[in-house]
């Protein structure tokens, strides 16, 4: 298991709290809360052990279509792929931008 942790720039924008997925066998979990500071603090717990490349450059990529929001992201993953991993965190950050009703 590792534990890795990013912090990235970012934009003071308003979102609210998200959680996405669940932690289950090739899936991983996406919890957004907001923060008050310019950085986007990004914790991963992960299943797959020596993965931190594959990580900077999902989170890269996400990066270069989108500016993250001020916030803590913490994420929970059991083995999910580069694909699905994107996936949840994409559906994360719109759920997160989404205006409250």
């Amino acid at each position: 298991m590792d534990i890795l942790h990013f912090n990235r720039p970012a934009r003071a924008t308003e979102i609210r709290p998200a959680l996405v997925g669940y932690v289950g066998s090739g899936d991983l979990e996406v919890m957004i809360e907001p923060a008050t500071d310019a950085c986007a603090d990004i914790h991963i717990h992960t299943s797959t052990d020596g993965s931190e490349a594959r990580w900077r450059q999902v989170i890269e990529l996400i990066e270069s279509v989108t500016t993250l929001p001020a916030m803590r992201m913490d994420i929970h993953d059991f083995a999910a792929t580069p694909g699905v991993i994107r996936l949840r965190i994409e559906q994360a950050l719109e759920l997160a931008r989404e205006e409250t009703a």
